[in-house]
């Protein structure tokens, strides 16, 4: 029965990369204007909401829409301009579309980005917790995007608050300063995060009206001056790429996992400095809710090769110790 139905979602499943999509209708819908189409049959098990979920930066992300009709609309910057991606699964076959200057990069790369090139095969679960939990998401895949600043943007703003701040900050600059996506509406507007150049000169305070600090902000004024340095990063080993983005003031172990577990796909780049994770890790597999990084590398040190999967499969698993304290404050600098 444990397999039998997929467990609710809650917010610890959700940070562990679930998004609810719904099962396609069988049969492929029309999007309207037309866009360069490709198929492609993945082998085994394929979960959309599982492989692309850490991809949406909160359930308002204006770059990421899950569409009723069982399809996930993305919005990118390729290197070869703005694109937008629609992706569903029918019977099997996966069928990608896709629009704008960017539409034959995406397409290009969309069995990368379902996690063609991941091996969940090498993962071998040592708990009862992450064995059942792998159990009951058989469709788990890595993406790699290709893209680091996509993923490095986002990330910085998450650093030192709550995923609400970090959440309204990405949603308000992205609709501000981006561009609408190419391509048909898909159901509501997409939205094209901004380039390099554009990140580079927003003023001052139209950061602190989207909640943003000047800790936060400059990090990514730095980032975004080295912008093409740092995308050379997604041909590097994932231990190799952190190394780079590390160099960039402002971006420690934390970021650089979250970034290249998307743009690298890595399946051992654990998130260390969490303020959460390392809870989580140890009320799951030892009862202690009070461990630490330390602790929490050294439960996760018999998946070696494989963390970043066995944590995000303990996140999936939903156990979380019982809260003890209130939430962290909500803050919002832009009423100052």
């Amino acid at each position: 029965m444990a397999g039998r139905f997929a467990p609710r979602p809650t917010r610890t499943t959700v940070r562990g990369g679930h998004v609810a999509v719904p099962a396609g209708t069988g049969v492929p819908r029309q999007s309207g204007r037309a866009g360069r189409v490709r198929s492609w049959v993945p082998e085994g098990t394929l979960d959309l909401g599982l492989v692309l979920g850490p991809l949406r930066r909160g359930p308002a992300d204006p770059t990421f829409r899950a569409m009723p009709d069982g399809s996930v609309w993305r919005a990118s910057r390729t290197p070869l301009g703005p694109g937008t991606l629609r992706v569903a699964v029918y019977g099997g076959e996966v069928r990608g579309e896709a629009w704008g200057p960017g539409a034959e990069w995406l397409l290009e790369r969309l069995p990368e980005l379902l996690g063609a090139d991941d091996d969940p095969d090498a993962f071998a679960p040592r708990h009862r917790l992450v064995a059942l939990a792998r159990h009951r998401r058989p469709g788990l895949r890595l993406t790699r995007t290709g893209l680091v600043l996509e993923s490095l943007i986002p990330s910085i703003l998450e650093q030192k608050v709550t995923t609400d701040e970090a959440y309204r900050a990405w949603r308000l600059l992205v609709r501000k300063f981006g561009e609408p996506a190419p391509g048909p509406a898909a159901g509501s507007r997409l939205w094209v995060m901004p380039e390099p150049r554009t990140w580079a000169l927003i003023p001052s305070w139209e950061w602190h009206r989207a909640g943003v600090d000047n800790k936060r902000a400059s990090t990514i004024l730095r980032a975004v001056r080295v912008a093409a340095r740092l995308e050379e990063a997604v041909g590097m080993e994932p231990a190799a790429a952190q190394a780079r983005l590390e160099v960039v003031p402002g971006v420690g172990p934390w970021t650089s996992a979250e970034t290249v577990q998307r743009s690298h796909g890595a399946p051992d780049a654990v998130t260390v400095g969490d303020l959460h994770l390392p809870g989580i890790v140890g009320w799951a597999l030892a009862g202690d809710r009070y461990a630490d990084d330390s602790v929490m590398l050294e439960l996760l040190e018999p998946y070696a090769g494989q963390r970043h999967r066995a944590a995000r499969l303990i996140l999936l698993s939903g156990k979380t110790p019982a809260r003890r304290a209130p939430k962290m404050p909500r803050g919002d600098i832009g009423r100052l």
